[in-house]
């Protein structure tokens, strides 16, 4: 943090262009450590629940009892990662998500390599290991077409109370990972525009 600071005489590590400028600091968390030194420090907190869902809950409910007020930040802010992969149709996005499976799935038994190409039924060739593997660290993965999309966003914001989502999509064809932000996107501005229209 103090390299974000006005360097001083003498200091031997500067950032550059950092030093002065007070950029924010995060801190990014899996588990409920980065919780409590982000609460302690009185920064905004990341959680990676879009692999590392499990300790979630426990993790923002130890940030927002244990936040200190900082210079940088008043109250408590929780970012949560989710992974979405929005599609025209919810069998599409499953499609899709099957990316996503085989590479957490290849990660979690020591065959890391590049995301595969996805595969039809994948689901249906899951012994219950690989279902253990895939429950644990997908728990909080929102796959579907838009109104599935948008259901399963109002849900995991009504139930972590979230600040910001930063959303990710592992898809393996690069045109249909774009489109799965747009729609995201395009939900994100339909949601803004109700949410106005009700106050």
């Amino acid at each position: 943090m103090g390299y974000f600071q006005p360097a001083e005489p003498g200091q031997a590590v500067q950032a550059v262009p950092g030093a002065g400028l007070e950029v924010p600091i995060w801190i990014l968390g899996s588990s409920t450590y980065g919780a409590q030194l982000a609460a302690i420090l009185g920064l905004p907190f990341a959680f990676a629940s879009h692999f590392a869902p499990a300790m979630m809950m426990q993790a923002m409910a130890i940030y927002r009892q244990r936040f200190r007020p900082s210079a940088q930040l008043a109250t408590p802010n929780i970012m949560l990662g989710v992974t979405v992969v929005a599609a025209e149709s919810d069998e599409e996005a499953r499609f899709l998500f099957s990316s996503l499976q085989q590479s957490t799935l290849n990660n979690r038994t020591g065959r890391r390599g590049r995301v595969p190409a996805p595969v039809e039924d994948f689901d249906a060739r899951l012994d219950p290991y690989a279902r253990a593997i895939l429950a644990d660290s997908q728990a909080c993965a929102i796959v579907g077409g838009p109104d599935t999309v948008r259901h399963g966003l109002d849900e995991f914001i009504r139930r972590t109370g979230a600040d910001e989502l930063m959303v990710t999509a592992n898809i393996f064809d690069h045109s249909k990972r774009k489109r799965s932000f747009e729609i995201v996107a395009e939900l994100h501005g339909a949601m803004k525009d109700a949410a106005a229209a009700d106050q």
